[in-house]
């Protein structure tokens, strides 16, 4: 750093030290500052330190009283002396005191209290602060009361050569059209210097090229480039680099100086034609290649990029113009020969084309430079291939009355085979579109005949596929749609359009139109449907009624008198008959029933007795109604039959069937038979159930409301068995909360000399299902009962 400031110091003060140094030489560079001199007072003025000595120094750099000034970047063994303060009031008795505040006071700059002498501590640059402001004043050095009021100065640091240029918004780059003139502008560079722009020539730049001749030149002062050299050519060189240098010191002999690089890329302007890169293309493609299919490729090359280079195809000679056709391939700018219509090898087997590439931005400054297009020569080889079999139409169309005769014919298709070869031919039917099979062709010449009757009236439209394939090769198949129309012939009798009921009314008049008829028919002749309308012979002299043709082919009936009425006959039956026109004539009769109805006076019906319908039958409305109340008598009777027999069928007992035994009461001692009258006790023959609660019976409605039955106190041992049994049946019979059955009572033993034996079904040895109780009915009439009940509970369980 000392011997950067020692170079800037010789450049700028060069003259000034030799004159030092001539006429002063015991002086050195510090006394020049000495002799700055700021009084603290402004009664006084400026003072010179010593009027003897004096100090040369620059006339432009005159003394201002409130200003000191300092070199930046100075720096030496002790500190710079930048001024000295001085009050009048200053006897030199070293009783004041010099005092300085302000920017940098104490740290940059440090005041003598006793002299005034400010000395600069620190190396200052001017870059960063170029001036100081600080306040002076004197006060009494042993009180410290101001002698003076404050006052302020600036200290200013001088600039020097210290910064060198710099450009901050490099490096940079640039475009300009490529064959631009001489002078064209290119870019502006900028750049700039810390140094003071005002005090001398530090910060005055001058720009000059180092590196880019002799392609461009740039203006000294304002740092254009501009293009140097006509006619640069991208296509030869593509980018430059050049190196742009800034100098201060206006460009003078110890100037600094800095430098930044350019660069210029040279853009691409339509200056060169497409050029092919051969002048003949061979491609050769087979003949059943299909349409839009690419054959080959030609490439035209253009030396520009872009929008420049974009190139159009055309077809302008040849005997292919209409059989070819080129386009242009957008990503690799290729021209794409494709197939437009079918190629024949056996009718033209080369073709030969004349290609043309074109520029499609052309740059009007170039047109001199000659034609931005090129032409190339294309041969086309037909190969030859199997080709299937051609019809000779691509569609058939067949008519066929639909009472032609089976297997007559109804038309023929044809078929070849264009290869050299000529392989025969066979043909067929496809059956997916005659699923009825009612067609047939001749495989050997293609003659179509028909295989089963036809009905317009059915189908008026038949489309059948009729397949060629040639017996040499069966993959070359063809195929051709062949349309059959079946035309009408008159085989189908006119009718009426609907069933027509017509009402008459009874105040009608004569003459009035009673209905109006229409008719079809399923045939279509070709000047349209004409019908002809007639009664029955025998209905031609009708006295009630007659018919009126219309000109719109429609039948009106009408009334032939008046006075109707519905209680001689409320129905007519009117045969009609209907014609057509054609050849031969077919014909119909149809029956109009006309029904007598009661109108308003207006001609509305209102109403038509019901007995119209049955009057054939001879029947009444009296009769009606008779036959219908018998038919619901009957239907009463049915259902009250139904209901009995649902009744009687239901269990006489609101308990369950098969818990018989609940009415069964076992006792564990057994008595000694009918004889033994002791161990016996009669009142439990009575009803079980009916001491414990009231069972009703549902095959008896009691008159009147019976209490349940109490249990009868036990009866002396001396009554009849017999006599008591009877009279209790008798009770229970008539008593409707009585079971409708007897109760039966078990014994486990019932004494000796029974005839009937043990009837105690708890010692026996046997199942249920393995006894017979038909022996029962030889024991009486009540053990017939019993074995009967036994029989019918048996056949329940095995059902």
């Amino acid at each position: 750093m000392p011997e950067r400031l020692t170079e800037m110091l010789m450049d700028t003060w060069t003259p000034l030290i030799i004159l030092w140094i001539t006429v002063l030489p015991s002086i050195y560079m510090a006394p020049m500052n000495q002799s700055q001199v700021l009084p603290s007072g402004s009664s006084t003025g400026l003072k010179r330190l010593n009027e003897e000595q004096r100090v040369l120094h620059r006339s432009k750099r005159g003394w201002v009283w409130n200003q000191m000034f300092v070199l930046e970047e100075f720096s030496g063994p002790e500190p710079i002396l930048v001024g000295r303060l001085h009050t009048d009031l200053d006897p030199g008795s070293s009783k004041i005191k010099y005092i300085l505040s302000g920017d940098g006071a104490g740290t940059i700059f440090v005041i003598n209290d006793k002299t005034g002498d400010i000395h600069a501590m620190k190396r200052l640059d001017r870059e960063e602060k170029a001036e100081y402001t600080l306040t002076a004043q004197a006060v009494d050095r042993d009180t410290n009361q101001p002698l003076e009021p404050p006052s302020e100065f600036i200290i200013k640091v001088q600039d020097i050569n210290d910064n060198a240029p710099e450009f901050v918004e490099g490096p940079y780059h640039a475009t300009v059209p490529e064959m631009s003139v001489v002078g064209t502008f290119v870019t502006k560079v900028t750049a700039t210097d810390a140094d003071d722009p005002v005090y001398g020539n530090s910060a005055k730049l001058v720009y000059s090229i180092l590196e880019g001749q002799p392609y461009f030149s740039i203006e000294p002062h304002t740092a254009i480039i501009k293009t140097a050299l006509p006619n640069m050519d991208r296509e030869a060189k593509e980018e430059y680099f050049v190196v742009i240098q800034a100098k201060d010191m206006g460009g003078h002999m110890g100037g600094l100086s800095g430098t930044t690089t350019v660069t210029i890329t040279l853009s691409d302007v339509n200056d060169n034609p497409p050029k092919f890169a051969q002048s003949l293309y061979h491609f050769s493609v087979m003949e059943d290649v299909a349409l839009g299919e690419p054959i080959g490729r030609v490439k035209a090359n253009d030396l520009d990029i872009g929008e420049n280079a974009k190139s159009s195809y055309d077809i302008i000679e040849g005997d292919g113009m209409d059989i070819f056709e080129i386009t242009t391939d957008a990503q690799t700018q290729d021209g794409i020969i494709r197939v437009r219509k079918p190629l024949d090898f056996e009718t033209k087997k080369s073709y030969t084309l004349k290609v043309e590439a074109a520029n499609i931005h052309i740059d009007p400054r170039f047109l001199s430079g000659g034609p931005f297009k090129d032409t190339a020569t294309v041969k086309i080889v037909v190969e030859d291939a199997d080709e299937p079999p051609v019809f000779s139409s691509p569609t058939y169309l067949l008519e066929v009355h639909e009472n032609a005769a089976l297997n007559s014919v109804l038309g023929q298709v044809t078929a070849h085979d264009p290869d050299v070869s000529s392989s025969p031919i066979r043909f067929s039917i496809d059956r997916h579109t005659d699923l009825e099979r009612q067609f047939n062709i001749n495989a050997e010449d293609g003659k179509i005949t028909l295989a089963t009757p036809l009905d317009r009236e059915t189908s008026t439209w038949h489309n059948i596929t009729i397949v060629a394939t040639e017996t040499r090769n069966h993959s070359q198949v063809s195929r051709v749609p062949v349309a059959i129309k079946v035309l009408d012939v008159n085989d189908n009798a006119p009718e009426f359009a609907s069933e027509h009921e017509a009402f008459l009314c009874e105040n009608g008049k004569p003459g009035q139109v009673i209905q109006i008829v229409s008719a079809v028919d399923k045939d279509d002749p070709k000047n349209g449907h004409y019908f002809l309308y007639s009664l029955l012979p025998e209905m031609v002299n009708n006295p009630n009624f007659t018919i009126k043709k219309n000109e719109d082919n429609t039948l009106s009936i009408l009334a032939k008198h008046s006075g109707f009425s519905r209680q001689k006959q409320e129905v007519y039956l009117l045969p009609i008959v209907i014609s057509d026109g054609g050849t031969p004539p077919m014909s119909s009769t149809g029956t109009l029933t006309i029904r007598v109805c009661g109108c308003s006076s207006d001609g509305v019906v209102q109403s038509c007795n019901v007995e119209a319908y049955v009057l054939p039958i001879g029947l009444s409305m009296g009769a009606l109604i008779a036959i219908l109340a018998c038919i619901i008598l009957l239907l009463v009777i049915v259902v009250l039959f139904v209901t009995l027999r649902r009744h009687k069928n239901e269990p006489l007992i609101i308990k369950d069937d098969e818990d018989v035994r609940e009415n069964i009461i076992r006792y564990d001692d057994e008595g000694g038979g009918e004889e033994d009258t002791e161990a016996f006790d009669i009142a439990t023959l009575q009803n079980p159930d009916g001491i414990n609660g009231f069972l009703p019976r549902k095959d008896i409605k009691p008159d009147l409301q019976f209490m349940p039955r109490q249990g009868l106190a036990p009866v002396p041992n001396g009554v009849d068995v017999d006599e008591f049994i009877n009279v209790r049946l008798h009770e229970a019979d008539n008593d409707p909360t009585a079971p409708p059955y007897d109760s039966i009572q078990i014994y486990g033993y019932e004494g000796k000399g029974s005839a009937a034996g043990s009837l105690s079904s708890l010692e026996s040895s046997t199942s249920d299902s393995d006894q017979n109780f038909d022996y029962l009915s030889e024991w009486g009439p009540r053990f017939k009962r019993l074995g009967e009940l036994y029989s019918v509970g048996e056949s329940d369980k095995e059902t």
